[in-house]
């Protein structure tokens, strides 16, 4: 019980390694079914067993279904029949989906009624990572408790006594059109009077999930789309490409003079953007034009956004002058959605690009990101480079640091000398935020200010510290 499986994200790891092995992924197959079982989804037998006759007052009551899809990881193939496996041994019906983005396993979740949804993605980590993310019913991730109930099961093996025979064991499908289907959804989140003919895109896929949808749903808008990252090898999945490395795209935009560059990450649920002149537009700058142009529009709920603590600073001030509210979260797009929920907001994501529109997705979808930006620059007339004007950004400086423990920072007195050394350091017009990061062994150093190499300065001292003791 000392392990831990879920972090911010979901599991995530060395792939055929603990916890991302393929007898955990059969065992998560297996409390996952179990967890939808206890919540009043009867498992009933479809046909009268040999011999016996069936009950005057029984009635047919459908199996819980569960999606599966996955990003280009070659591990995918390995872990998607562990999962399989592991649900259809209680009872579970699995439908196979295959490579689509992890906002498309969400969408399909919800449209197929399916009473939850598993995506078998690393995100933005290299292919030799893996992850699993787990929907409920509703598209949205998982809270926090029935992850912990999932894990509970999964390391004390509570539930392998629990085993279904004969009719009770649960079949698995697969469906080819999901692409289809996701793809008209995308299309008619754009207004209906509107096209991109004119446009051309520059779009990067990061060899990922998201590289037989994404082309076409600008393509069929009327774009032309220059595209990279749209030849997944199981290998090189956001390898020197995608939201990572959005200078990739930025290059192709200004060679080709493209409109916009559009980098997304391994499981298209992130969007980093490059302007018509190569310059990167990061999630602060999209979240704040977007932002700006919903107020303008009066479907900004609450006139409120709701963003992390790695937000800039800048961002909340440029919004603050028209009238916007701007609400931190904890760090994780789970939570920026958690807030939005609980309070009503319409609009909220992250500085690395996770940008969350409510009304039409129940998680970071760039690629329904990149088509607000669109439908901002279609509606004002204006390029990519004029819009981000409206948000001063901050200097920021990020430090990651490999450790290897997570000790609690205030626990070592030179790192939280180092801290509150920055932080007054910093003053009232700069932060210093300083975490780790859910999914790897890493610790993140944060420093924003008006002072570039002042900032820097602290940054490296912070790290140091870390690294020297942490390390």
């Amino acid at each position: 019980m000392g392990q831990k499986l879920f972090g911010t994200d979901g599991i995530r790891g060395l792939a055929n390694e603990f916890p991302m092995t393929g007898e955990v992924a059969m065992a998560v197959g297996r409390a996952v079914a179990h967890v939808l079982r206890n919540q009043s989804i009867p498992l009933v037998r479809s046909s009268v067993p040999i011999g016996l006759k069936p009950l005057e007052s029984s009635r047919p009551v459908r199996r819980a279904r569960i999606v599966v899809g996955k990003d280009t990881r070659l591990s995918g193939y390995m872990l998607e029949q562990a999962i399989s496996s592991g649900l259809c041994s209680m009872g579970a019906d699995v439908i196979l989906i295959g490579p689509l983005s992890t906002p498309g396993v969400a969408f399909v979740t919800q449209s197929m009624r399916a009473d939850a949804g598993i995506m078998i993605s690393a995100s933005h980590n290299p292919y030799y990572d893996n992850g699993i993310k787990i929907f409920s019913a509703d598209g949205y991730k998982l809270p926090d408790e029935m992850e912990a109930e999932i894990e509970r099961l999964v390391l004390t093996d509570e539930i392998s006594r629990h085993r279904p025979t004969a009719d009770l064991v649960g079949k698995a499908q697969r469906i080819d059109d999901v692409h289809g289907r996701y793809l008209v959804f995308l299309k008619n989140l754009f207004p209906k009077e509107m096209d991109l003919l004119g446009f051309r895109v520059a779009l990067d896929c990061a060899n990922g999930a998201a590289y037989k949808v994404a082309p076409l749903v600008f393509e069929e808008l009327g774009a032309e789309v220059i595209k990279k990252g749209v030849s997944p090898n199981g290998l090189n999945i956001n390898d020197k490409c995608g939201a990572l490395h959005p200078e990739a795209i930025a290059a192709v935009t200004v060679e080709f003079r493209a409109d916009i560059g559009i980098s997304l990450d391994g499981d298209g649920d992130r969007c980093i953007l490059s302007d018509e002149n190569g310059e990167v537009v990061d999630g602060d700058q999209i979240i704040g034009l977007c932002a700006m142009q919903m107020a303008e529009e009066g479907t900004l709920r609450k006139n409120t956004i709701v963003t992390t603590p790695m937000s800039n600073l800048g961002l909340e001030l440029s919004l603050r002058e028209r009238g916007i509210s701007m609400v931190r979260a904890q760090v994780g797009d789970r939570y920026v959605v958690d807030a939005m929920r609980k309070n009503g907001f319409s609009l909220g994501g992250e500085q690395s690009g996770h940008i969350i529109f409510l009304d039409q997705s129940t998680t970071g979808d760039g690629i329904v990101a990149a088509l607000k930006v669109l439908e901002v620059m279609k509606r004002t007339g204006k390029r990519l480079s004029e819009l981000k004007k409206c948000i001063t950004l901050f200097p920021q400086v990020r430090e990651d640091v490999r450790v290897s423990q997570k000790a609690p920072f205030e626990s070592i007195p030179e790192i939280a000398h180092a801290i509150v050394q920055g932080q007054a350091q910093v003053g009232e017009r700069g932060r210093l935020f300083v975490r780790y990061s859910g999914t790897e062994a890493l610790a993140r150093v944060m420093v924003e200010g008006e002072d570039l190499q002042v900032i820097q300065g602290i940054a490296r001292s912070v790290a140091q510290q870390i690294q020297k003791y942490l390390g």
